[in-house]
This record gives structure tokens, C-alpha cells and sequence, in this order.
């Protein structure tokens, strides 16, 4: 009897659709980065540090950057793989929630970070634990190639690129969504790409 060896399909780099799936990412879809919104507008949000990490590490602004390294970090590359899972809320006003699932998401995103080979650039959640103490600003990051910024870092519209990816940005009202990207297939001309409009309305910044 012939033995038949199954092919793998990967869906980027070295992930197929069954790792996704695994680590517990229920949507993903991939965009090209000529078609993802930056805009300075985000990186203003991240500067009135609601979260509190604004200043803070090496993974979030200003420490990783201008907005315009960040934008010329991820058109290095012609395509972004989009991951994303909602979690379920007991109501609108479930904080608890809301940190289990940032929890879970983000262990699931380092391990997917780990699991990954080749070139690329890997964004997700805001902020970084793999340090009780960052040691941002006074010395370099102890851990670079275990460090994600996060896409609202880079000046992400998450909602923009959830519509580009095909996924819903919210699952409901008693839900959240968090999301990741993973950045690869490098330019070959070694351009960064089209134009990046600093906010879709307003001039453009071309890196």
C-alpha cells in the first residue's frame, strides 16, 4: 500500500491554519500593508497614556521610535498576516473581562512570536511584561527578539485594519476583540512602499 504524505498549506512564513487554531486565534486573513491606515492620530492617543505604559518600555512609544521609523519598520514588507479572538463579557462594564482576555491573548501571541521563523515584524497588545522592570530609557532592552510592540504603537488603526482583514472589529456588545499582525515577505526592490498618509484626510509622510 502507497503511503501519501500530506502537504502542508501554510498560511504565512511557517504557520498553517491548524497552529492558528491551536493557540486560539478564531480569525485571520492577510492585508496587503499598502492598504493599512497609519496615522500620527493613534500615536497622539498612545501620548495621553490611558493605559499607563505610555514612557514606560522599550515596546511602546516613545521608546520604540518616531512614527515614521515605525511605519518604515512595517513597509519593509509587502504583506501583514491579521490574527484576532473576542472574548465574551458578562456585561459592558466587565474590566475583569476584559484583562482575562487581554491575558490570554497576549500569551497566545508570544507563542505564536516563538513559533515563527524567517523574516518578519510582529505586532500586537500594548506593552510588555517580560520584565518586572523595564530598563527603558537608561539601558537597551534586555530581551529584544521577545519584545512586541503593539499595533497602536505603530500608528495602527486597528478598526481600519480589521475591516481590510475581513473581521468584525467587535463580536457584539458583551464582547472584545484584541489583535495582532505579523509583518513578512520583505520588498524585493527594497522600497517602503506607497506614501503613508499621516491621517487619511490631511498631508502625507513618505518614508
Amino acid at each position: 500500500m502507497k503511503e501519501e504524505t500530506e502537504r502542508k498549506e501554510y498560511l504565512f512564513l511557517n504557520i498553517d491554519a491548524e497552529t492558528m487554531r491551536e493557540l486560539g486565534f478564531e480569525s485571520f486573513a492577510e492585508v496587503p500593508v499598502d492598504k493599512i491606515h497609519f496615522s500620527t492620530k493613534v500615536r497622539e492617543m498612545c501620548a495621553d497614556n490611558k493605559c499607563g505604559r505610555y514612557g514606560t518600555t522599550w515596546a511602546c512609544p516613545p521608546g520604540i521610535g518616531t512614527f515614521e521609523e515605525c511605519v518604515a519598520r512595517c513597509k519593509q514588507y509587502e504583506k501583514a498576516y491579521v490574527f484576532s479572538t473576542a472574548y465574551e463579557l458578562e456585561d459592558s462594564f466587565d474590566f475583569e473581562g476584559m484583562m482575562e482576555g487581554h491575558a490570554k491573548f497576549s500569551a497566545a501571541s508570544k507563542e505564536l512570536r516563538k513559533r515563527l521563523e524567517g523574516d518578519f515584524l510582529m505586532l500586537s497588545l500594548e506593552g510588555c511584561d517580560n520584565c518586572k522592570v523595564c530598563t527603558y530609557p537608561d539601558a537597551p532592552c534586555r530581551f529584544p527578539d521577545k519584545s512586541l510592540g503593539s499595533l497602536e504603537g505603530y500608528g495602527i488603526f486597528v478598526n481600519d485594519l480589521a475591516r481590510e482583514a475581513g473581521i468584525p472589529y467587535r463580536k457584539g456588545a458583551y464582547s472584545v476583540s484584541y489583535f495582532g499582525a505579523v509583518f513578512h515577505t520583505r520588498r524585493r526592490d527594497g522600497s517602503a512602499g506607497a506614501a503613508v498618509s499621516s491621517d487619511a484626510r490631511e498631508t502625507e509622510v513618505t518614508v
